[in-house]
């Protein structure tokens, strides 16, 4: 029964990314039936061009999942850990992000081509985190000027407090 929990997690990763490329390749066939034998007569070279961009769009991020994913073996292969946990948020949450918001732009463009401004929303949220990240950095000179009297005695006791020396009861065996 040791490492079950490692050896779900691979169940689970592998589930995971079977879907993943089931969506990527059901949106490459809807994309190819449709727009390339359906709308023959519109299609252009931009299509390719498009065509080509979400199969960068979808791979960059995949490999990073499919990466993130992978169990880990000691050298008997016997399963160390059964690979990153694809539910959780951060880069994980934002990889998936890009493959859902490629695979909607893709199939809707078949619709419309200004579909493809929809990407804009993953240049524009990027610089969205990283302006908060920054502006992290730079805000901190300027706290203390708006400090009022009652925030700048619970500041002081705090720090009073927390310079006095703690003592810890330890039992003796």
């Amino acid at each position: 029964m040791a490492n079950q929990g490692a050896k779900k997690r691979r169940e689970e990763n592998a589930r995971h990314m079977k879907n993943l490329q089931r969506l990527i390749i059901a949106c490459n066939v809807i994309f190819f039936l449709v727009r390339m034998l359906i709308f023959h007569s519109t299609f252009t070279w931009k299509h390719w061009i498009g065509l080509v961009l979400t199969s960068v769009a979808y791979a960059i991020p995949y490999q990073q999942i499919a990466n993130m994913a992978q169990p880990s073996y000691d050298d008997n292969g016997e399963l160390l850990d059964g690979g990153f946990d694809m539910s959780t948020g951060g880069v994980c949450g934002y990889l998936h992000d890009i493959i859902y918001i490629t695979s909607f732009v893709q199939v809707m463009s078949i619709i419309s081509a200004k579909f493809w401004y929809i990407y804009l929303v993953i240049p524009v949220f990027g610089g969205y985190k990283s302006f908060g990240f920054i502006r992290g950095f730079l805000s901190q000179g300027s706290e203390g000027d708006t400090e009022d009297e009652k925030t700048r005695k619970k500041r002081e006791k705090m720090e009073k407090r927390a310079s006095r020396a703690k003592f810890v009861k330890t039992r003796t065996r």
